[in-house]
């Protein structure tokens, strides 16, 4: 028998909503109703999917996934809108939504969601988790703290650190340790993967890659998927 997956669904309009319930619970699943964004953040979920179409998405997935973020919800998203563009698919998946849907949902298409979230809903659950925890550790650095981060994570040195920043060796070792110890990492190596599972890049990196970018457009998407969506750590 097919595992029951809790589906959160908010945005559209109230017909919108009631039609997808009426299928997610024709299906043998369980279905959650939010009239807005603002319910569903102060109605927190911890378990199952989000599916959120049109207002909900009005700035954006980028945008939605941050709010999500922000109230400590880690749980997949999936979109969902009425004829959406191939370039849109393609853009929110690239940020961190797990599936994009047609609307008027369809049984066919929840099934092909379903059993997404089956395969790979554990996995971009944890992503998630990781990548939520991250941002909220480094939201705890000093200026100073994050700048030591950023530069660390290019590969210099205390020293090389110190002249960037135009400060003391010494200095510099104070503000690591600090930072060290609020990201609760033990090496430099620990300190940058916490970095990266925030989702951000060197400041070469993303320099180097937007310079390529711009003459090769093919490999904007990559470059996008590389930096928004945490790595996996081996196991």
């Amino acid at each position: 028998m097919e595992q029951r997956i809790t589906m959160h669904i908010v945005g559209g309009n109230s017909r919108s909503r009631a039609a997808q319930s009426r299928l997610v619970l024709s299906m043998g699943h369980h279905a959650e109703v939010y009239s807005d964004l603002v319910e569903l953040l102060d109605r927190p979920p911890h378990d199952g999917v989000i599916i959120a179409s049109e207002d909900a998405l009005a700035d954006g997935i980028r945008d939605l996934l941050e709010q999500l973020a922000d109230g400590g919800i880690w749980i997949p998203l999936v979109a969902a809108r009425e004829d959406p563009a191939l370039e849109e698919v393609v853009q929110a998946i690239q940020v961190g939504a797990l599936d994009f849907l047609t609307l008027p949902l369809t049984e066919e298409e929840l099934r092909r969601m379903v059993a997404h979230v089956h395969t790979d809903a554990g996995r971009h659950a944890e992503a998630r988790r990781r990548l939520i925890d991250a941002r909220r550790r480094i939201s705890g650095l000093s200026k100073r703290e994050r700048e030591v981060l950023d530069w660390l994570s290019e590969g210099c040195s205390n020293k090389a650190i110190a002249r960037e920043l135009d400060i003391s060796p010494r200095t510099v070792e104070i503000h690591r340790a600090n930072m060290m110890d609020k990201l609760g990492a033990s090496h430099a190596a620990e300190a940058v993967r916490v970095r990266l599972e925030a989702g951000l890049v060197a400041k070469k990196r993303r320099e180097a890659a937007a310079k390529s970018a711009a003459g090769n457009t093919s490999a904007a998407p990559m470059f996008i998927e590389q930096v928004l969506i945490p790595p996996r750590t081996a196991r």
